[in-house]
């Protein structure tokens, strides 16, 4: 299932807008809205319905056409290589993996540069879990599909143990915390996570106080359950938001992103059965915001 969510006020007709942004015939989009094939807001609709500006749409599997991802020398942090699998220490602003309309620049098209790929239909080479774009810090990418598999599988059965770093709003009275509340799909702002009892997953975060200041708490937060935004979106339910969010706090943000850094990631590897921990401190950014409170 293909999935694009309107990112500006668009109001164009559907099949105008998927034809030039998915590059296929119109004639096959109308086709496939037709048959139902393709959802707006879980809604079937007409090839003449206008999209608008946060508008969800679900496009069946069903769909045939060709993505291709190319090479591109983008700088990557690798913090540990071997023939099976990489650890990167990822960039805030660095998208994770290409999506409809966005095929470029990307952590994956750094990927194929360096693993001397020259193209790929494939637009989640290796990728076993992705940070948002604004997120950095540690993840680990499969080299070979058995190793993507086997780390699939890790990940999974919570083998993996990820720690974060965040700074929040306000003072966390609570030494600890575990919020375990399930996420899904914001029913009024389709760009977003909420919590929720809608078509939601489980999502179970532990949380932890590093440090406090006057107004903000240093927290460390460990994962059980990897859903989309889960760290932002429960940090927010609890009315804690993180620094510099765009999408869950309210106050300005600046280009920099959320103060949030995947600080470390330990598990076994699936192939040698050695254990592997890597750390990695947070960005000048995420540091000079922390000295600035100190």
């Amino acid at each position: 299932m293909q999935e694009i969510i309107v990112e500006e006020q668009k109001e164009e007709r559907i099949d105008i807008y998927l034809s030039k942004k998915l590059d296929i015939s119109r004639s096959k989009i109308q086709k496939l809205i037709k048959n139902a094939q393709i959802l707006v807001n879980d809604q079937k609709v007409s090839a003449s319905y206008k999209v608008a500006e946060n508008d969800l749409i679900k496009i069946n599997d069903n769909l045939e056409f060709t993505i291709t991802v190319e090479k591109e020398n983008i700088p990557l942090d690798i913090v540990y290589e071997d023939d099976y699998l990489m650890i990167i220490n990822k960039k805030s602003g660095i998208v994770t993996h290409p999506a409809a309309g966005n095929y470029h620049h990307t952590l994956v098209n750094g990927l194929l540069y360096h693993l001397n790929i020259e193209k790929t239909n494939n637009i989640r080479v290796g990728i076993v879990h992705r940070l948002d774009k604004d997120t950095s810090g540690l993840m680990v990418v499969a080299k070979t599909d058995e190793v993507l598999e086997k780390l699939s599988k890790l990940i999974k059965d919570r083998k993996v143990k990820r720690h974060y770093l965040a700074i929040v709003d306000g003072v966390l009275e609570s030494s600890s915390a575990t919020i375990d509340a399930p996420i899904g799909r914001d029913i009024k702002n389709r760009e977003k996570m909420a919590v929720t009892d809608i078509n939601s997953k489980s999502a179970i975060t532990h949380v932890k106080v590093l440090k406090r200041f006057k107004n903000k708490t240093l927290v460390e937060c460990v994962l059980e359950t990897g859903r989309t935004h889960q760290i932002r979106v429960h940090m927010a339910y609890i009315k804690h938001p993180v620094v510099n969010d765009p999408l869950y706090n309210n106050k300005n943000a600046t280009s920099f992103g959320q103060m949030l850094h995947s600080k470390s990631i330990e598990f076994i590897h699936p192939i040698t059965g050695e254990k592997l921990y890597f750390e990695k401190e947070p960005p000048k950014e995420f540091q000079d915001y922390l000295n600035k409170l100190n």
